[in-house]
């Protein structure tokens, strides 16, 4: 089972970058408001510790994300990364599968082709349980994990347009 206690993301040693000239797009669902507020909520707050600049645009659900990436960075390449933030529960049908899917094909290919990162922080859970436990539960603070990838990816890109 996947843990932040498993990972060194918040630990200082590995550095959270000091970025100050920084915009950050989030782009959120509308399906399961309450989690994905709380995930917007703690991308803010990491933001806003770090002093970064972010503003939030709102799509209708995961399968959205994507094209809303793509078109926000076609009008607009002074954003220095994005976040996509969803949460897809599990129903009786496999539109579960196709969803996530469809957003984990979409978000990984604008990994590759844009030259920003693409900071996946979308839910895929099993039931509402799952998904609260990873908003400040057992599992962590996915939104505040996604905001300090974010930090640390922008930084990596910076390193590497430099001569190693």
């Amino acid at each position: 089972m996947a843990s932040i206690a498993n990972s060194k993301l918040l630990h200082e040693p590995e550095g959270i970058p000091n970025i100050k000239d920084a915009f950050v797009v989030i782009v959120k669902t509308e399906w399961n408001a309450l989690i994905i507020d709380e995930l917007e909520r703690g991308c803010m707050e990491v933001f806003d510790q770090y002093g970064i600049t972010y503003k939030t645009l709102v799509v209708p659900g995961a399968v959205e994300i994507p094209f809303a990436i793509q078109q926000c960075w076609v009008n607009n390449n002074a954003i220095t990364a994005f976040i996509a933030l969803g949460c897809v529960i599990k129903g009786d049908t496999p539109h579960f599968d196709y969803v996530c899917q469809s957003v984990t094909q979409g978000i990984t290919q604008l990994n590759i082709t844009l030259p920003v990162p693409v900071i996946f922080g979308v839910l895929t859970v099993n039931n509402l349980q799952q998904a609260e436990e990873r908003i400040g539960g057992p599992h962590g603070h996915k939104g505040k994990e996604a905001a300090i990838t974010a930090l640390k990816m922008m930084s990596l890109l910076r390193l590497l347009a430099k001569p190693l």
